[in-house]
């Protein structure tokens, strides 16, 4: 690897999703003032919201709403423009 192409603060750092709490550690440069334990090594710490442990997307719990009919509704107002 080349030196002095990355940033000064590019470490590790742990990801921690506050819906579930999996951490996960990986490399950033992100800015921050905590810090967590993880298997008895310290690292800074940056919360989240949402991950790929916990986004509906990636878990398969991804449901499509349809509420008052409305796709039955678009089917059968353009039915007529169907060939």
């Amino acid at each position: 690897m080349k030196k002095g192409i990355h940033p000064e603060n590019y470490r590790l750092v742990a990801f921690k999703d506050m819906s579930n709490e999996d951490v996960f550690i990986t490399k950033s440069t992100a800015n921050t003032k905590e810090t967590i334990t993880v298997d008895g090594a310290e690292y800074p710490l940056v919360k989240l919201e949402i991950s790929r442990t916990s986004h509906p997307y990636y878990t398969g719990k991804h449901k499509m709403v349809d509420t008052a009919g409305r796709i039955d509704k678009f089917k059968s107002k353009y039915e007529k423009f169907k060939k």
